[in-house]
């Protein structure tokens, strides 16, 4: 009996045993990816792919990077950049100090209104007279100044500053590269800029709310998105475009007419736009605008060539007529009438009327042209209102000649600036398959041979925001007043967020490099590398385990190494050694770096104060907390001090980095 209630014993023990085991290997793994690179088929090792990986799908790999990568595996790797999921915590918390970022378009309005609500304000409650301003210019300023800081409005250039910061502090820490480099894409893909006064101040949520969320997503999501966006419809004047409605007509005499009336009188009171154009705001009707309806063809959608005709335009541009902004009115901007009545309306019979409000997007109806409309031969009957506009940009979204446009230009970005046929072939077809699946698309894209071919590999140019950003990355630094960061992009020929023509910066290495461009990119590494650059902070020797080359020819082996991961960088090194015997070497770099003060010395106070505002606001302790992740995860001792210089002074650490930064192969990716 013993014997046997072993046996039932044991056997029982080796079923739990079982079970448990069964439960272990049937646990649900990691998430994996479902394709494969084709690298090994163009002759990579892991540790080649991986850099070329990290050189395009990234702002630059960081210290150790390259073998995190392939110890992860390079298409789980990949995978996990597409789904944007990366723990960013550190991050967060960084980005946490900047207090205006989380603001509403409302709340933007309220804390930075802009100059004519400020003043409209002041004359109101009688701090100022409307005559003073031509009178006695500084007292008319002192005392602006106090009623807004007695108000709390901030002024514009604050928001502006903390939305550039975030760019530089995301794009150099993120651990989700890939959605930051995407989200710079498609920005510039559908760009708006802050030299434009009235989208300025709606540009820091366009990024936040319609491109950032959709940089991975489908296509017509993101199209849809920015076409609703407060910016773009500032950006391109659709807000203000208005048509014929023929119902609105018959319906002026009676009740609801009146309400059509009162809303219009105010919803185009706009402080400035109508007025540059000689139109009366008050009149409420801005006119037919073909603005966007060109470009959301042209350049969102079909492509120059993409088929359509100035009919199309026109036509596109009666669709989209109501297409506006849900007014933000208060007590100091005009448009608080038209706000007025849509609230006494109410959300259920502005329904009813054909109104659609969705945030800050407003589909007016009395402002929609109804009539029949016919676009790339698609007809859209009369008496329609706000689906006919959803369905053209739906249209738009899917038409084969966008799904070339858009693949092409995915093509241009991350392969090279004439890429292959075969491969925008490949990605066009997936875009048509996967319903414009942003991420099916990149992963048609590096699953290609043409993608990791000779003629792609280092044949794209860092524009002017990647140099810096690499460099930041390169070096391990600590960044801690990010906007000067920005004004060496801008010395470089990259003014972020201020171009102004709508196609966006070119993303061809011929429109960054010329003699002046290589200039000020070697200023820019000597400056970085000589700390130079005040509020960024790194350890040279760190990045060598602390060990400093003999010579500079040493250094510069060791560092181009580092610094340019799986490239043969022999020819590099002989071309800048003579660079490093200059005698006037440390002259240039007091020059380069004397230059950039004197460049900024524009308004000096207010520059010195904001940017002192910047660095308390940017937490220091964060930045350890991300520079301790970096150790753990790359093996990798923490930046914290710069090394300048070797024992024997034969040479200049310093230097021989600068050089590295500003040589033509560190230019490329």
């Amino acid at each position: 009996m013993k014997k046997m209630f072993s046996r039932i014993s044991g056997l029982v023990l080796i079923s739990i045993g079982l079970v448990l085991l069964s439960s272990f290997f049937d646990a649900p793994p990691k998430a994996k990816s479902s394709f494969r690179m084709a690298y090994k088929q163009a002759g990579l090792t892991d540790r080649q792919a991986a850099a070329h990986l990290l050189s395009r799908f990234t702002y630059g790999a960081t210290p150790g990077e390259v073998d995190a990568v392939v110890a992860q595996g390079l298409e789980n790797w990949f995978t996990a950049q597409l789904t944007a999921t990366n723990a960013d915590d550190s991050l967060k918390q960084l980005l946490s100090s900047y207090d205006a970022l989380n603001l509403t378009n409302p709340q933007i309005e309220l804390i930075f209104p802009r100059g004519p609500a400020v003043l409209r304000a002041a004359i109101k409650d009688g701090v100022v007279d409307k005559d003073s301003v031509k009178t006695d210019r500084k007292e008319y300023r002192e005392k602006i100044q106090a009623y807004m800081r007695e108000k709390g409005f901030k002024p514009e250039q604050e928001l502006v500053r903390q939305f550039i910061n975030q760019k530089i502090i995301r794009a150099a820490y993120s651990e989700n590269q890939l959605q930051e480099v995407m989200t710079e894409f498609w920005f510039n893909h559908f760009n708006v800029s802050f030299t434009k006064p009235d989208c300025a101040r709606f540009i820091p949520n366009y990024e936040r709310d319609a491109i950032r969320p959709n940089a991975l997503g489908h296509f017509e999501d993101l199209l849809m998105s920015t076409a609703k966006s407060p910016a773009m419809l500032y950006y391109l004047d659709n807000f203000s475009s208005s048509g014929t409605n023929t119902n609105m007509e018959q319906q002026n005499n009676n009740r609801n007419g009146a309400f059509r009336k009162r809303f219009a009188a105010n919803a185009l009171n706009n402080d400035s736009a109508l007025a540059k154009k000689g139109q009366n705001p008050k009149k409420g009707m801005g006119g037919l605008n073909e603005n966007y309806a060109r470009e959301v063809m042209e350049l969102h959608t079909l492509g120059v060539d993409g088929g359509y005709t100035q009919s199309d335009v026109t036509q596109a541009a009666k669709i989209l007529t109501g297409w506006t902004i849900y007014p933000m009115g208060n007590l100091y901007n005009n448009n608080a009438g038209a706000r007025k009545a849509l609230e006494q309306l109410g959300e259920e019979k502005m329904k009813e009327r054909g109104f659609v409000h969705e945030g800050d997007f407003l589909f007016a109806v009395n402002r929609h042209d109804n009539s029949e409309k016919v676009v790339l031969g698609k007809k859209f009957p009369s008496g329609h209102g706000y689906d006919e506009g959803v369905t053209l940009l739906t249209m738009l979204a899917h038409h084969p000649s966008t799904a070339n446009f858009i693949c092409k230009k995915i093509a241009v970005r991350f392969v090279n600036d004439t890429p292959p046929q075969s491969l925008v072939d490949k990605m066009v077809k997936t875009f048509k398959d996967k319903n414009g699946d942003i991420k099916e698309v990149l992963i048609t894209m590096v699953s290609a041979p043409e993608f990791w071919s000779k003629e792609a590999l280092r044949e794209k140019t860092k524009s002017p925001f990647e140099l810096a950003i690499s460099s930041v990355r390169s070096l391990n630094a600590q960044v801690n007043q990010p906007y000067q960061i920005f004004n060496w992009v801008n010395k470089m020929g990259q003014k972020m967020y201020y171009y102004q023509a709508p196609t966006g910066f070119p993303d061809r290495g011929q429109y960054w490099i010329n003699t002046g461009a290589l200039l000020n990119r070697m200023n820019f590494g000597l400056a970085l590398a000589s700390n130079r650059i005040p509020g960024v902070k790194f350890d040279l020797l760190a990045l060598n385990q602390h060990h400093e080359p003999e010579s500079a020819e040493a250094a510069l082996k060791i560092y181009s190494a580092l610094f340019m991961p799986e490239r043969n960088t022999d020819e590099t090194t002989k071309r800048l050694v003579p660079l490093l015997t200059d005698p006037n070497l440390q002259q240039k770099v007091d020059e380069a770096a004397g230059k950039t003060v004197t460049a900024q010395q524009g308004s000096a106070d207010a520059m010195q104060e904001q940017d002192m505002t910047m660095a308390a606001n940017t937490d220091a302790q964060q930045m350890k907390k991300i520079k301790a992740k970096a150790v753990a995860k790359n093996n990798t001792p923490a930046a914290t001090d710069m090394a300048t210089t070797g024992g024997n002074n034969k040479y200049t650490l310093s230097q021989v980095i600068g050089i590295i930064i500003g040589s033509p192969e560190y230019q490329r990716k």
